[in-house]
């Protein structure tokens, strides 16, 4: 014990009796936070040019992209009503729960109810939670990669193991169904995907649905009901898609394996700040009510916080992944190399693969303002050139 010596200070004890969680000390490395915040250790700004951040996932730091007037007028008019000032039951509001409901199962064969909707202060927690309510010594957790590395980071925080397959770049970034198979055991609980991807940027289409050979959805949930798993489907992206692709959720396939689909109004309503999101069971055949899943959601969400009530009334872009190709530069030792030189020399940021799991890839948002992006895309080109191999 410690006792004053008269002047307000303490003496000197033996030993403490807290240490810290030796778990949470070992994940920052899982963060794309701190991958970027080191990237950007060497930068000096210089004044003369801006810095162009083609490594985060945030468009809203752009007055060119801004969420509906609607949304914004709802979300005002809920404060200034003082009807939701009040604590949100664990699952959210019901009126939120049937919209999210209404608006998903437009895409769906079967039509949601507010009963399958639980709201979540963003999808992050949404991951959180579905980990803790999975936890169980033992079990496995099978990811994609290249990923967000949040999922490995929440499973190891839970005691769970993370096993990754991989995803195909030479076909579209598709699921290694061969890998998922071999990775399962009698300890996986479900598998992850991210539909569209995150960070790949590639979409799961009707088109793949299409071809037997290619039909990737269809055989995740096909691969999952013989390995006895659940589809854990992150859909914050959903129906951001540009040419003729089209999105399709996973939810289509919940007859055939139970999915949970993740989502949120953070990316395209341009809104992360504002914390919502949702975790939705696509199960028409009650396997999360028999296996008590969803009674497990609903006890975290009892101990857990709610999403803010009035962004709950409120009436409610893009990332791609490319190759380094290292054989073609000189004096670049790997990914995380290339960003940190790119950012103290041209004042450019992008996310290097480690941060998703994928060494000697590059991430590039390009969810800035438009200047900005062509300004940012001429450096880049500029650093490339300057440390290319000549020509033999």
């Amino acid at each position: 014990m410690e006792n004053s010596n008269g002047h307000g200070q303490l003496a000197t004890v033996a030993a403490w009796n807290f240490t810290p969680n030796d778990t949470l000390l070992g994940l920052t490395a899982l963060s794309v936070r701190s991958v970027l915040s080191r990237v950007k250790a060497r930068m000096v700004e210089d004044g003369a040019r801006p810095v162009v951040p083609m490594g985060h996932g945030d468009p809203s730091a752009f007055p060119c992209f801004r969420t509906a007037p609607e949304a914004v007028d709802a979300a005002a008019e809920a404060l200034q009503s003082a009807k939701y000032n009040s604590y949100s039951s664990c699952v959210g509001l019901e009126p939120a729960r049937r919209s999210i409901a209404d608006y998903l199962s437009r895409d769906l064969p079967n039509k949601l109810s507010p009963d399958d909707v639980y709201l979540t202060s963003g999808c992050t927690q949404a991951i959180e939670i579905i980990c803790s309510a999975l936890a169980r010594p033992g079990a496995n957790i099978l990811l994609p990669r290249p990923g967000y590395l949040f999922y490995e980071a929440r499973a190891i925080f839970n005691g769970m193991e993370a096993r990754y397959f991989d995803l195909l770049p030479e076909k579209d970034w598709e699921v290694d169904i061969a890998g998922v198979q071999a990775l399962a055991d009698k300890n996986t609980i479900a598998m992850v995907i991210v539909n569209p991807g995150n960070p790949c940027g590639n979409v799961y289409t009707y088109e793949h649905l299409a071809k037997a050979s290619a039909a990737k959805l269809f055989c995740v949930a096909e691969t999952a009901r013989k390995l006895g798993i659940f589809v854990i489907t992150d859909e914050v992206y959903a129906h951001q898609t540009f040419g003729e692709k089209k999105f399709v959720p996973m939810g289509v396939f919940g007859s055939v394996a139970p999915v949970l689909t993740l989502g949120a109004i953070s990316k395209r309503w341009v809104v992360p700040g504002w914390r919502l999101g949702w975790i939705v069971t696509n199960d028409p055949n009650g396997v999360f009510q028999r296996t008590k899943l969803v009674d497990s959601i609903k006890s975290y969400l009892d101990i857990s916080s709610d999403p803010a009530t009035f962004i709950q009334v409120g009436k409610f872009f893009g990332m791609i992944q490319v190759k380094l190709d290292l054989s073609c530069l000189q004096n670049i030792k790997d990914d995380m190399d290339f960003c940190c030189r790119l950012a103290k020399e041209e004042l450019v940021v992008v996310l290097p693969g480690c941060a998703v799991g994928y060494k000697n890839w590059l991430r590039i948002t390009f969810a800035i303002a438009p200047s900005s992006l062509e300004d940012g895309l001429d450096r880049l080109k500029s650093f490339c050139l300057r440390y290319s191999k000549p020509n033999k």
